[in-house]
This record gives C-alpha cells, sequence and structure tokens, in this order.
C-alpha cells in the first residue's frame, strides 16, 4: 500500500516551447508535463523561462504523492497504462482523480493526487 505524503513544488504554465527550454532549480526535480502548456516541477524551488512574458509560475502545495507498485493500481483503473516509458498517465483509479508517473519498467510508479482526495484514494486502494 502506498503512503502519499504531501509534496512541494512550482506550478508553471507557459508556452510549450518554453516549458521545453525552462530551467529548473532545487533538488531532485522532477518535471510533470500535465498538458503541453502546463507543468508541474516536484522538488523545484525557481524556474528560469525564457520566451513568455506571460508565463505563471506560482508554488504549489496542493498534492500528495508516494511510490506505488502498478500491481497495486491495475485492478482499480478504467483506463490502459500507457506502453512507453517514461510515462505520464491521467485519469481516475479507484474513482479518485489522479496522475500516475511511470519512469521505468520496473514495475512501479508515482502517485500524484490532490491532496483533497489523498485519504480516499487510499481508502478505495485497500
Amino acid at each position: 500500500m502506498p503512503a502519499l505524503e504531501p509534496i512541494r513544488g512550482l506550478r508553471v504554465v507557459a508556452n510549450a516551447a518554453a516549458l521545453d527550454a525552462a530551467r529548473w532549480s532545487g533538488a531532485d526535480v522532477a518535471v510533470l508535463r500535465f498538458a503541453p502548456d502546463e507543468a508541474l516541477a516536484l522538488g523545484a524551488t525557481g524556474v528560469d523561462i525564457d520566451d513568455d512574458a506571460d508565463a505563471i509560475v506560482v508554488a504549489e502545495a496542493g498534492f500528495s504523492a508516494g511510490t506505488v507498485t502498478l500491481d497495486v493500481v491495475l485492478p482499480h483503473l478504467e483506463w490502459s497504462l500507457p506502453a512507453e516509458r517514461p510515462a505520464l498517465a491521467q485519469g481516475s483509479i479507484a474513482g479518485v482523480p489522479v496522475k500516475l508517473w511511470i519512469p521505468t519498467d520496473d514495475g512501479t510508479g508515482f502517485l500524484v493526487v490532490a491532496a483533497a482526495y489523498a485519504d480516499e484514494l487510499l481508502d478505495r486502494l485497500r
């Protein structure tokens, strides 16, 4: 069963090219692209974005996350996992909206869920 802990990072909305070229600072930064123009950078403490004067950068503390074995979530999926790795999948797991980062083929992933839904997700995965 995963343990979900509060996470912090930066949420950035900018044009896709500017996000592609962004320079992140922080320890062990993991950038999750929710959309071509939106990213959540876990562990980021700063970002330099060129070529988008209208970029929005805000501190984000509204998510909880944790490592999970894919065997735990597979029975609760209503969609197929992407075959390629790394992959960011978004959808419902056990009826709760989540993001699932799958960096390798080692059978684990990293669940990211709105903090308000973390306890509900854990209850449903039991």
